[in-house]
């Protein structure tokens, strides 16, 4: 029978694909650079492929490699939820968390890598809807943690966990910010972007008019890539196809958007304390070059069950 693979080696391998260097992924798995080339080495002569192309400096992974990523996530996985499964101590539960639906387009599917590889026996269940509508969830205690754009909204006091540019966006196949009076799409009259982008193009005289309005910032993006109006957004709503207005547009500079978390006061115990803990490390670690990319897929795990679900009626326009 042929021998297992070793996990150990697996978890260097996913590592090296993560950070995409073999010398950052040596410091995440706390081993010198030339044990992870031997662990490679031993690892492709096990498989009889070879898992990486290297270029100069740069790597890629081959088909193989792109095909063992698969089993190899979903066997540490395993073995992390086995391993909790007999763990006394293991945090159990479940917890309430909402974010706007932008946020969790970018932001969630790395909250959810961290969180869930740590804590398998954790349900989550998630609602997604505008700042306001989530800080009011918050303090009525129908969920337990919310990331909000606008730290100003509910009564909990915000930790501020990220910081980002607020832009003035438009389509790059479209000339639409160039008429005369700016067509704007725009979240609703109670948002904070709206509410600075607005103050902004007053305080430079431009004339502009609202020509869409909604809470979510997917809508807002689609009116921005059709060429139909200038959105204002945050950096991590770029997408491709858009592109950003600056002072050589004759745009004024929007002030920097803050991210904050707010929790529930009854919401004190160690399930909510270590998802939490997740969101400040998973924004606080990534890069501003990445603010655009895309988001990759959610982990796939057994034990826990990420519900999107809405709490209470949307707020009529």
């Amino acid at each position: 029978m042929a021998s297992p693979l070793d996990l150990d080696q697996l978890r260097t391998f996913i590592a090296i694909v993560d950070t995409g260097s073999f010398t950052k992924a040596a410091e995440e798995v706390f081993k010198t650079q030339s044990a992870v080339s031997m662990q490679i080495r031993r690892l492709e002569e096990r498989l009889g492929t070879s898992l990486f192309e290297r270029s100069g400096r740069s790597i890629q992974v081959t088909d193989a490699g792109s095909r063992l990523l698969v089993y190899a996530r979903r066997m540490l996985s395993l073995s992390r939820e086995t391993l909790s499964a007999f763990d006394q101590e293991a945090i159990q539960g479940h917890v309430r968390i909402g974010l706007p639906d932008d946020y969790a387009e970018r932001f969630l599917p790395e909250i959810l890598a961290r969180f869930t590889r740590s804590n398998p026996l954790v349900e989550l269940q998630i609602a997604c809807e505008p700042s306001s509508n989530l800080a009011d969830h918050v303090d009525k205690g129908r969920l337990d943690v919310a990331l909000v754009a606008d730290c100003t909204v509910g009564l909990a006091v915000p930790e501020i966990v990220r910081r980002e540019p607020l832009h003035f966006m438009t389509s790059a196949a479209h000339d639409v910010h160039e008429e005369a009076v700016l067509p704007l799409a725009l979240g609703r009259p109670n948002c904070c972007w709206r509410a600075e982008g607005l103050k902004a193009l007053e305080a430079a005289g431009r004339r502009h008019k609202v020509l869409f309005s909604s809470w979510s910032a997917q809508i807002v993006a689609s009116a921005v890539l059709a060429g139909l109006a200038v959105g204002v957004l945050p950096e991590c709503a770029l997408r491709p196809g858009m592109r950003v207005l600056g002072e050589q547009d004759g745009f004024p500079r929007l002030r920097d958007n803050e991210i904050g978390v707010i929790r529930a006061r009854t919401a004190d115990g160690p399930v909510v304390s270590a998802l939490v803990e997740h969101i400040r490390d998973s924004l606080a670690n990534l890069p501003a070059s990445e603010k655009a990319a895309k988001p990759s897929h959610l982990p796939d795990t057994r034990l826990v069950r990420a519900q999107r679900t809405r709490l209470g009626p949307m707020a009529a326009e």
